[in-house]
């Protein structure tokens, strides 16, 4: 017998109602995929790699606001191996969180698979992205402004830590 999978969505909870959401989408295996993180003058930045798959997935993370009726992007990073972005579904959106996410998730890895297809990104262990997501229902204004704090100090954490390990 399999080992229950631990939920990860809140149980009764409307997930299209009318609320920010910090989420974290990571590659499968944790993957390094979409650049380096390096230091700048601001304290760290991603840098692509070569032909870009980070610009990739950023045009995806756009795209959803155009895909999405009354789904609005707050801020986002993305990392090399996962992605911070706070989702905001306002009143009256027909879809939920798990919508967009299953919607940007497919077509990243479809314009990621024919990358590397054609030989401009590399390529990926059996899938991009892990099966599920971390998500965070914001509260509150401070709940807010602490969940756009973490996402851009993100890369001085990534830094510090592999910094660390050499």
């Amino acid at each position: 017998m399999l080992p229950k999978r631990k939920l990860l969505r809140l149980q009764n909870y409307d997930y299209s109602q009318c609320n920010a959401y910090f989420v974290t989408v990571c590659t499968h295996k944790r993957q390094q995929l979409f650049g380096t993180i390096v230091p700048s003058p601001v304290g760290a930045t991603l840098r692509g790699r070569p032909n870009n798959p980070d610009r990739m997935i950023e045009k995806w993370i756009n795209e959803l606001e155009n895909k999405f009726d009354k789904v609005l992007i707050d801020c986002f990073y993305i990392m090399p191996d996962h992605l911070h972005l706070i989702i905001v579904i306002h009143d009256g959106s027909k879809s939920s969180l798990e919508d967009v996410i299953a919607w940007f998730k497919t077509m990243t890895t479809n314009d990621y698979i024919n990358g590397v297809k054609s030989g401009l990104f590399s390529p990926f262990d059996n899938k991009l992205w892990q099966r599920s997501y971390y998500d965070h229902i914001i509260r509150n204004e401070q709940d807010l402004e602490e969940k756009r704090d973490y996402i851009l100090t993100n890369p001085i954490r990534w830094l510090e830590k592999t910094s660390c390990l050499n």
